[in-house]
């Protein structure tokens, strides 16, 4: 029973830290600290500055500050807007017509972004206006919009699946390869559910779009080639072995930043706010990373890991039970916590539990993906309720409504993974994962 008693402080004194306004970074480190003090007999000062220095000092970390530049560069450039040009030809004959561009254009700028919050701001910028100057329902254009937004986390480059591989130390390429398929499913589930409402909603459907030569659609598509050429080469060059993650991840700025130049629109100051923007975003990852860290080791010398790996392999669980168990928890710590945030905070206990029940994984982090996902667009504290709130004016509650059915494909992806646990793991063992290093 000790460590159960451990547990609870732990999270009293997190959740006290957190409910008082304290920036999550330095709520871990508070709770690391006083696990330290509390629970151990090593001095606290010295692991903690020992810990926070290599906690955000790895190399394979390096890719997460330049996926996010790279995704800065295109936001603040008219890359993002010709995607729309380029894609909305081929989207207006699907069932559903143009609300598909919300599905395909996020599924497109996660290739290049990595972020949730850039690819639903990004998207959703060029996409909100013409939607609803088209006519098509609200609650369709803000759900859609908000479900699709959330395959920024999955589709490599995915800055949660960076932070959870150097959380356990595993291949960050091999964990890209696993988002593919996963990613490509969930977008697809989502289209199929704008083609659900097309036919039973027929009342709701706008004026059909003007009729378009297959000439002139050609012609639209040259926009997206080259945000499509900077896809392949940053994601190709991982796949066939020809760069790590961090590698691919310094092209994908070189590029984008090459792009940007010949088409005339990066400037000197969208130079500096892409490059500033992305260095808040990575230092805020980075505070996190540093507490979480130090949180890791500090229940390392607690044993608390391993007293609560050993609980649960005492109570028998089958991996399927311990795996709707965690989706639970991660449902409800995702409704106060990021995803980002979520991932570093638990790795500590829940890897020890996972390997323990011979769970893959590399399946476990797409898995753990899909369930943040949800997160995303839950209350109280998803993080894209409150970005598409401030871009459509519309109430939290509103918006989170809208969502509902898209957070209900989610967990339809997570039963699927679970029947077919090969969508997340053929991909990786079939493929060489490139160089050493990530």
């Amino acid at each position: 029973m000790g460590e159960i008693y451990t547990t609870l402080i732990f999270v009293f004194v997190l959740f006290a830290l957190l409910g008082s306004s304290v920036w999550i970074g330095l709520a871990l480190m508070g709770v690391a600290w006083f696990g330290m003090e509390l629970f151990t007999t090593r001095p606290a000062g010295d692991a903690m500055i020992t810990t926070i220095g290599t906690g955000a000092s790895s190399w394979t970390l390096t890719a997460l500050p330049l996926f996010i530049w790279m995704g800065e560069i295109l936001y603040r450039t008219r890359l993002s807007q010709d995607m729309f040009r380029g894609l909305a030809p081929w989207m207006r004959w699907l069932p559903g017509g143009l609300l598909h561009t919300n599905i395909a254009g996020c599924t497109i700028f996660a290739a290049v972004s990595g972020s949730s919050a850039a690819t639903l701001t990004t998207v959703g910028k060029m996409s909100i206006p013409q939607l609803r100057k088209r006519g098509y329902p609200e609650y369709m254009i803000v759900g859609t919009l908000a479900g699709a937004a959330t395959l920024g986390l999955m589709i490599p480059p995915s800055l949660t699946l960076i932070v959870y591989g150097v959380s356990i130390n595993e291949s960050i390429t091999k964990l890209f390869m696993a988002g593919i398929f996963p990613g490509l499913l969930l977008a697809s589930l989502f289209m199929a559910y704008i083609m659900g409402w097309h036919f039973f909603a027929k009342h709701q459907r706008p004026e059909p779009e003007p009729a378009m030569r297959f000439g002139e659609m050609l012609s639209e598509s040259r926009f997206l080639i080259p945000v499509l050429m900077l896809v392949t080469v940053v994601i190709g060059s991982m796949y066939l072995g020809l760069a790590t993650a961090t590698e691919a991840a310094a092209v994908g700025v070189l590029g984008a930043l090459t792009l940007a130049l010949f088409q005339g629109s990066l400037g000197w100051a969208t130079f500096c706010d892409s490059l500033m923007g992305a260095t808040r975003t990575s230092a805020m990852i980075a505070l996190i990373r540093m507490g979480a860290s130090f949180l890791s080791l500090a229940m390392g010398f607690t044993g608390l890991p391993r007293a609560l790996a050993a609980w649960i392999d005492q109570m028998n669980l089958s991996p399927l039970v311990l795996i709707i168990a965690l989706t639970l928890f991660y449902v409800v710590l995702g409704m106060f916590l990021d995803g980002i945030s979520s991932v570093v905070l638990t790795m500590a206990i829940v890897e020890p539990m996972i390997r323990q029940a011979g769970i893959d994984v590399i399946w476990f982090g797409i898995f753990i993906v899909v369930v943040v996902e949800m997160a995303q667009v839950t209350p109280p504290i998803g993080f894209n309720l409150f970005v598409l709130q401030s871009m459509t004016r519309h109430e939290i509650s509103y918006i989170a409504k809208t969502a509902i059915p898209m957070v209900g494909l989610m967990l339809l992806m997570v039963v699927i993974l679970v029947a077919w646990p090969e969508l997340a793991t053929w991909l990786p063992n079939n493929l060489r994962s490139g160089p050493s290093g990530g």
